[in-house]
């Protein structure tokens, strides 16, 4: 090869590099933003970055899902200036809580419920995939393709989702991974776009095979492909008299020509390779395996004189007459030739949906809103830049933690807000042209786990014993139990047993009349890797293993057993009960979701993730308000624990140094000497030092600067 050609190649590798380089990158989303903004005419300048400190508060919540504490804020603020952002989105992107986090943005988008079979077995699946980076196509191939037991294998529970529904997947399919509303077709032409009643129904054809089974014997949940569909064409009820026929399955979604070679394919078609050479070499194929059987089979056939026979056919032949399953989950060729339609990089859609979506949820605005409604009269903003980021994150094998830090290193997201006393018509310009950051309130997740970061609640703040209360609860107890006969006929059974079968309670038990409404921020924590663990077919059709979620309900089911009453005479009393109150609290990015109604994430907005589209409410309300003020979450965050490092201060009469921490652990940045006045007002008229800083913990948690990203 000549020199020419070598530096030709060399020219060439270092471009990719560049390319690879996810600061160069941002770097380039900034300046197609810009040149786009440019010809736009966008009237104004673009806003400053923010400062490194609210970088450090706004990165944290957005990659690991919570404020830093004081000790990562030390760590940042401990490298060199210039090094700080990137070391930061690095370490963020490395951390455990990275996936945690984003588990709850892709369980909104594919709307993850636990209360439905295979709910949170996907949930934890999705999880893993995070963790791993696993590639946003390989990903959604995967879900739409996937048959199986429900739990066993958890990829199945997307279809389960919609009980297998075609119509509902056709939906689904198209709005959540390709933001096209094709729904609206299933009744008549789309009235805005060119779908057509055919388009939908040749999309739901591809599920039409799909069925969901449950075992009359074991309960057990799958899903499998039948050899008749049930989507027809015409639709059902629309002419009398006509043979309605199986539609056949058609993609209606418009794809770059096969013969068409853009460089960003060829750059993906390249990083499929290089990911192929790092798994290095596959061991040998099924088919190697039978050839290499045959072989041995021909030579021992051959030294014996006899006859050779065709060993290969005859092997290939036992094998395919072996069904491993019976026939119960059987592959879908229909649904798998769907996945790679919808995932193939010649499929814009997919890519530019899923990047709207992201530069959302990162930056505050999409660059087509609604996120799940591109359409030909609804535009892009900013094509440009959308392709620009659709094509990078194509040719980097779709790798979700690339796209979110090109993202987050651009200056587009590190932007600061408008100001609060600025013109609206002003404002609209500056955020619609992304010269300034949308304002954000934390999603409810992360403000639940930066209430515990801030109030230390992930570990226990007092030693054991220390902190004992004393509570006076009003009770009805039984005084006079009526007759066994009498208390059977007038409780009524809890179960089904006959009433001769009946054990009737007779004991004197207290019924203790509680207070609602004060618990509404607990939750059934989700063991992800239980969810995940692999189990023995035969055990878990033999038996019924309860979930957390199932102990849970029994669990409240015996409580309020417990309180049921017996029949007889009861008298009120009041009793006085002792208790350690030395409450810790988990991740909510752990919990079973969504949470019930009334719970603190719902009232911050998660939705119930019922139905398609449905997006989080960012608007404030009284209920909030409340919530905040009153809520046992706030209240236990602003007391001081005498395992805290705020205790020792205050204990040593370092009331200033205090504050300090107070604001640097709360809202993440240094107390300005006016606030510091007031801190020292409030500790004049507390009745003590430790009073005063716990209300001036409730007054920062309570404040919009904490609520909201910086």
């Amino acid at each position: 090869m000549s020199r020419y050609l070598l530096a030709i190649f060399s020219v060439a590798a270092l471009l990719a590099s560049l390319l690879a380089d996810p600061v160069v990158a941002a770097d380039s989303v900034d300046s197609v933003l810009q040149a786009e903004n440019v010809a736009l005419s966008a009237g104004h300048a673009p806003l400053a970055v923010v400062d490194d400190l609210a970088f450090l508060r706004r990165a944290s919540v957005d990659l690991s899902g919570r404020i830093p504490d004081s000790t990562q804020v030390d760590e940042f603020l401990s490298w060199p200036t210039s090094q700080r952002r990137v070391k930061l989105i690095d370490q963020l992107l490395a951390g455990e809580r990275f996936a945690d986090r984003w588990t709850v943005f892709f369980s909104d988008l594919l709307r993850l419920r636990s209360n439905v079979t295979g709910g949170s077995a996907l949930t934890a699946y999705v999880h893993q995939a995070i963790q791993q980076d696993m590639p946003y196509n390989q990903l959604v191939r995967r879900l739409i393709a996937t048959n199986g037991k429900a739990n066993n294998t958890p990829e199945v529970g997307f279809v389960l989702g919609d009980n297998a529904d075609p119509y509902a997947l056709a939906s689904v399919t198209a709005q959540v991974f390709m933001g096209v509303r094709i729904g609206c077709a299933q009744c008549h032409d789309h009235p805005f776009d060119v779908w057509t009643r055919k388009d939908f129904y040749g999309m739901a054809a591809y599920f039409g095979k799909t069925r969901r089974v449950e075992s009359t014997l074991t309960r057990v949940v799958y899903t499998t492909e039948s050899n008749q569909t049930t989507v027809l064409w015409p639709p059902e009820g629309e002419t009398e008299d006509v043979d309605r026929k199986p539609m056949r399955p058609r993609f209606p979604f418009e794809m770059i020509a096969a013969g068409k070679q853009l460089a960003f394919i060829e750059r993906f078609q390249q990083a499929v390779v290089a990911r192929q050479q790092q798994r290095g070499p596959a061991g040998p194929s099924v088919e190697d395996l039978l050839a290499a059987t045959a072989e041995k089979a021909r030579q021992r056939t051959r030294a014996a004189g006899t006859p050779e026979l065709d060993v290969a056919t005859e092997a290939k032949s036992t094998l395919r007459q072996i069904d491993v399953k019976g026939s119960l989950y059987r592959h879908s060729a229909l649904r798998d030739q769907l996945g790679e339609l919808v995932t193939s990089p010649r499929n814009r859609l997919f890519a530019q949906s899923f990047v709207n979506r992201v530069w959302k949820e990162l930056v505050g605005r999409g660059f087509v809103e609604p996120v799940d409604d591109f359409r030909t009269d609804n535009q892009p903003s900013h094509p440009r830049t959308l392709d620009y980021l659709a094509e990078e994150f194509v040719a980097h094998g779709y790798q979700f933690r690339h796209l979110v830090r090109m993202i987050v290193s651009s200056q587009a997201y590190q932007r600061s807000h408008v100001a609060a006393d600025a013109d609206d018509l002003v404002r609209e310009e500056l955020e619609s042209a992304f010269w300034a950051t949308t304002p954000r309130r934390m999603m409810s997740e992360s403000l639940y786990d930066s209430i515990v970061v801030a109030g230390h609640l992930f570990d226990y703040k007092y030693p054991d014993g220390q902190n004992k209360r004393v509570v006076t609860e009003t009770v009805r107890v039984l005084v006079e139990p009526a007759s066994p006969k009498v208390a059977a006929v007038t409780d009524g059974p809890l179960n089904e047993q006959p009433l001769g079968e009946q054990e009737v309670e007779t004991e004197m038990r207290p019924e203790t009349v509680a207070p609602a409404g004060y618990a509404l921020e607990d939750a059934i924590e989700l063991d992800f890797k239980a969810l995940l663990s692999k189990r023995d077919d035969v055990d878990i059709e033999r038996m019924r293993v309860m979930s957390k979620e199932e102990l849970e309900a029994r669990r409240m089911m015996m409580a309020e057993r417990a309180k049921r009453p017996v029949s007889g005479k009861y008298e009120t009393r009041l009793v006085k009960r002792e208790y350690d109150d030395n409450p810790k609290f988990s991740s909510a990015f752990r919990m079973a979701s969504p949470a019930p109604a009334g719970h603190f994430l719902r009232v911050f907005g998660q939705t119930a993730r019922n139905e398609l589209g449905e997006q989080r409410d960012p608007d404030p309300t009284m209920r909030q308000a409340l919530m905040m003020l009153n809520g046992r979450l706030a209240h236990e965050a602003s007391r001081v624990g005498s395992l805290e490092p705020l205790h020792a201060l205050i204990a040593q009469g370092k009331f200033e140094q205090a504050v300090e921490l107070a604001y640097l652990e709360i809202l993440t940045r240094k107390v300005t000497a006016e606030e510091m006045a007031d801190a020292k007002e409030l500790l004049q008229a507390a009745a003590t030092p430790f009073q005063a800083i716990g209300d001036l913990r409730w007054v920062l948690l309570n404040c919009n600067e904490f609520r909201f990203l910086p």
